[in-house]
């Protein structure tokens, strides 16, 4: 009875080990069918979602705009450029992850809260739509966004961190008032940049070609740069424009820092500069020390990358001539090394010297800096009958006095110089009042501040020489 009993036990275990391995073997069997399903399903396709159309969608799919049916029991929320997955039957059955590559535009226009007008591939233009949210708010013209031709959606904004190193964008706040000594030249570049943008029909009737840039040379520390952005100030009260860009390119940075992209960046400057202008705003392109980039071909002193940079740059020159309100400046310390093409008619063609200024052009810089409002020593004052203008006066005819009696003062006076000295003479005044002496400026600040001020341009002038 024993022997019976361990027997039926034994085949109980026994059963239910068969039983285990028959579900097990039915699950893999399970997992295999599914995974051969799997494996036999026609390949699904990826589609852009473009709009609801009822209980359809509007898709495009390699190209091609489609209304096709949408899985009922898909929940997902689908807004416009979502990636989305098309069963054989060109039925929406899920959601893709989005793809994040395509094609770089420049941002032209902002049309509306969702489309933007870019250009790509050089000149062609097209009519792109926004996708992702508040995107109208985060793009703005000369902006650089991600487009896919196929679909017509700009999906994002990408930053051009290389050519925003070498690019500084701002809307000028100096005048031609601003700046001291310049005045002839300054009257000059009004009439070369202002006359044909205010009086356009004038130019036509008399057969004139406006100048579509000038060059500034002469040496640093001038004011070129700073009349470059007062053109850019004055350009958009000239136009009636709310506002103006000056692109100040940093030019040497652009030759040493991106050799092999310069021509890229080139490209890339201009086609801001282009998407700036296209909503009516004046736009300077200002270059400064342009002969260290745009050098002579075939001089002796070039290198093989002017052969191209040069080229690109005259390309883009003369695909601004259309755009009236596109004025591209150059600055240069050596204008005789530039490439003599860059400065013919139709491009450079107006050269203006910022030589160094003369006694009375010094005065008339520290006229911009040594002002009335200022605090003037009370023994100064006193001496001027407590007139603070006609003190300030006195102080200026001193200071310029005391900078032209070096000898080697024509050769180191500029507009930079004049501003270091009175911010050294001011220094000097507050480090005064600090060590208990008498508030404000007087003559022997500004005398001690020429002086300093000359001895170390004429170190660094003997430095350069080697001396």
């Amino acid at each position: 009875m024993a022997e019976a009993q361990d027997l039926i036990a034994r085949l109980e275990r026994q059963n239910a080990e068969l039983q285990r391995l028959l579900t097990v073997a039915r699950d893999q069997l399970g997992e295999m069918r599914e995974k051969l399903a799997e494996a036999s399903q026609p390949p699904q396709t990826f589609a852009t979602f473009v709009e609801r159309a009822g209980r359809n969608a509007d898709v495009v799919a390699s190209g091609r705009r489609l209304r096709v049916a949408v899985l009922p029991t898909l929940e997902a929320d689908l807004k416009p450029g979502d990636e989305v997955l098309l069963n054989a039957m060109n039925v929406v059955v899920d959601v893709a992850t989005p793809e994040r590559s395509g094609q770089a535009a420049i941002v032209r226009e902002v049309l509306d809260d969702d489309r933007i007008l870019v250009v790509a591939r050089g000149e062609d233009e097209r009519v792109v739509v926004l996708i992702g949210g508040d995107a109208h708010r985060r793009v703005h013209e000369g902006d650089t966004v991600i487009i896919d031709p196929r679909t017509g959606f700009a999906s994002e904004k990408i930053e051009r961190s290389g050519v925003e190193a070498l690019l500084l964008e701002e809307v000028p706040d100096i005048d031609y008032a601003s700046i001291g000594g310049l005045t002839p030249q300054i009257e000059r570049i009004r009439d070369a940049i202002e006359l044909p943008l205010t009086h356009p029909e004038l130019y036509r009737e008399h057969a004139l070609r406006p100048p579509r840039g000038l060059l500034l040379y002469g040496p640093p520390g001038c004011g070129k740069t700073l009349i470059a952005k007062a053109v850019a100030h004055s350009l958009a009260d000239a136009v009636g424009a709310d506002r103006s860009y000056f692109l100040s390119v940093k030019g040497p940075e652009l030759l040493n820092k991106y050799v092999g992209e310069t021509e890229r960046y080139i490209r890339t400057i201009f086609e801001r500069a282009r998407a700036k202008a296209h909503s009516g705003a004046p736009v300077v392109v200002f270059f400064d020390e342009m002969d260290a980039l745009f050098r002579a071909r075939g001089s002796g002193v070039s290198s093989d990358m002017e052969t191209t940079i040069v080229p690109q740059l005259l390309t883009e020159l003369d695909g601004v001539e259309a755009l009236g309100n596109v004025i591209v400046i150059g600055a240069s310390n050596r204008e005789d090394m530039i490439d003599p093409a860059i400065l013919r008619p139709g491009r450079l063609d107006v050269k203006i010297e910022i030589s160094r200024p003369s006694r009375a052009a010094t005065a008339d810089i520290f006229g911009k800096y040594l002002t009335a409002d200022l605090p003037l020593a009370q023994a100064e004052l006193d001496a001027h009958g407590g007139d603070a203008g006609a003190t300030a006066q006195a102080l200026i005819q001193a200071a310029t006095d005391r900078i032209f009696a070096h000898d080697d003062a024509h050769r180191h006076v500029s507009g930079a110089v004049v501003r270091n000295v009175v911010d050294r003479a001011k220094t000097a005044a507050i480090k005064g009042v600090v060590a208990g002496e008498a508030r404000g400026l007087t003559r022997t600040h500004l005398a001690m501040a020429a002086d300093q001020e000359l001895a170390e341009a004429r170190a660094v002038e003997m430095k350069s020489l080697g001396g």
